[in-house]
């Protein structure tokens, strides 16, 4: 009897024991080893121990993977451990350089029968709510902007990160700079236990620092979804300044208006940090009553047109800018006070003249001003910045092209997006290592795959080139062989795998 219309058949493939979709998946696990993830879970996750006959390791490693091949949910681990190459590969990873005696004592401890090669679902929970801690629950509460203190896993989570960040910047020790880019993202969730946020849906709300030089997560926290996204951003500076390598030596900030809080730009104004000095930021401000009034005293000749350029090319936009003299009330007069430099953009809006279709500007998402000319969209800058205010202001920008890229990463390719628990703790813990494996991919990127041709790359395009690959495992001589189809495919994992060799080997801490 015909399956379908076409003249093919589906059948069961019994002898696939080394099959696998997943022939580039490995590479990660090399990269792990040359980065020694392992040891590092071990340093700060050890205190642990095995839970359920997995070690702490195998849990993390799971979701890592779990990400990387694309599953973004708990359940999904069962696809990894259906895949018998990949699986294959796993086990022999897992007990490489061990004696013959540690490799049969861990496999009594861990397994008595070699059912699963990742941990199941139900272990994973139970891992995972190990990183909650209850004590803090009671204090979550829908009209109070509060943060659940990180116990010591969590801790060690973000421990590991930094780590990682910091191996990555190892091998590139010439970049001294490093540009913050600091900002929350919303993960929508119908779970009863998250709070409303601003848009009035549960919601949890990250926050995350991106080192724009490197393209990684420096640091992130979990939030609840009623938290502002400026709370505390002076704190989270902090914390992102103590993650960077020691071979950073000069560091700028962009934020949104979330940042626009005077503890935050006098932190930076006046070289507070005594390792970093003054901090050079640009940061949105909020467009006020008392800015509006700044703004509207701005004259037609003064507002210059916005240039973009484009291949070396300077193409005028629909935007002017002009340097606004102002000072906020919040700021103060004191004499020792920091000197800011203000800037607005503006954009004229004629869609809002359409007679008959007139728009109230408090029902508009952004703010609106009227000139001579007509309604205009209104943003402003506040810097400590000296270079030209068009640059300035493209400067800033940069900011949205890829830090708030990153966020979709983060909830649409990677397994930020679904929340596994309904303990605040376990999804805190499932987000950083969620982060860890977005930094493992983004050294993968830049120092493995080739920075200019796979860096801007997103994880669809990874998986179809380089992860989903279809091979075959093979034991031969107490040998493992991958063999993977396409000559064009094998001469990139194995230049990948001495790239990595060479990241195994140096330089030194």
């Amino acid at each position: 009897m015909p399956q379908g219309i076409l003249p093919f058949q589906y059948e069961i493939e019994d002898k696939g024991i080394g099959v696998t979709g997943l022939a580039g998946l490995p590479l990660y696990l090399d990269l792990g080893k040359a980065a020694k993830i392992n040891n590092l879970i071990t340093r700060y996750l050890g205190h642990l121990g095995p839970s359920q006959g997995w070690s702490v390791t195998q849990q993390i490693f799971a979701i890592v993977l779990l990400n990387l091949s694309g599953g973004d949910c708990v359940d999904d681990l069962n696809r990894l451990n259906e895949d018998p190459g990949f699986c294959k590969i796993l086990r022999r990873a897992e007990v490489y350089r061990f004696g013959r005696r540690k490799r049969r004592a861990l496999e009594k401890r861990w397994r008595k029968k070699q059912l699963r090669s990742v941990p199941s679902p139900s272990s994973t929970h139970r891992f995972l709510a190990l990183f909650h801690d209850s004590a803090e629950e009671p204090k979550r509460t829908e009209n109070t902007a509060f943060i659940p203190a990180q116990n010591t896993m969590l801790q060690g989570l973000v421990n590991i990160n930094s780590a990682v960040v910091a191996f990555g910047h190892r091998h590139q020790p010439d970049e001294e700079i490093a540009t913050l880019d600091m900002d929350a993202t919303l993960v929508e969730t119908s779970k009863k236990e998250a709070l409303f946020c601003y848009k009035n849906f549960r919601s949890y709300q990250p926050f995350n620092t991106w080192w724009a030089e490197m393209g990684m997560v420096l640091h992130s926290e979990f939030r609840d979804g009623n938290v502002p996204a400026g709370f505390e951003q002076l704190r989270m500076l902090k914390e992102s300044l103590a993650n960077l390598p020691s071979g950073v030596k000069k560091v700028y900030l962009r934020s949104d208006s979330a940042g626009y809080q005077w503890d935050l730009l006098k932190y930076c104004a006046t070289g507070e940090s005594e390792r970093f000095g003054k901090i050079e930021f640009a940061v949105s401000c909020k467009v006020s009553k008392e800015f509006r009034k700044a703004v509207a005293e701005i004259t037609e000749d003064q507002w210059q047109p916005l240039y973009r350029t484009i291949d070396g090319r300077k193409i005028k936009t629909d935007q002017e800018f002009a340097e606004v003299c102002f000072v906020s009330v919040g700021q103060g007069f004191k004499k020792d006070r920091p000197d800011y430099r203000y800037i607005a953009t503006r954009e004229l809006m004629p869609q809002l003249e359409i007679p008959g279709m007139e728009i109230e500007p408090a029902e508009l998402p952004f703010p609106v001003m009227e000139f001579s000319k007509g309604k205009y969209k209104v943003f402003g800058i506040v810097t400590n910045r000296l270079i030209a205010a068009e640059d300035l202001i493209w400067w800033l920008r940069q900011r949205c092209g890829k830090s708030e890229e990153v966020h979709a990463v983060m909830k649409d390719d990677l397994a930020g997006g679904q929340l596994p628990s309904r303990l605040f703790g376990a999804n805190a813990a499932w987000w950083q290592i969620m982060i860890l494996a977005h930094n493992l991919n983004a050294i993968m990127k830049r120092l493995v795959l080739g920075k200019e041709q796979w860096e801007p790359k997103r994880m669809k395009a990874i998986r179809y080139h380089i992860i989903n690959l279809p091979g075959r495992v093979i034991s031969h001589s107490n040998k493992l062989l991958l063999r993977i189809t396409g000559e064009g495919n094998q001469e990139r994992m194995l230049l990948a795998r001495k790239r990595i060799l060479v990241l195994a080997q140096g330089p030194p801490l």
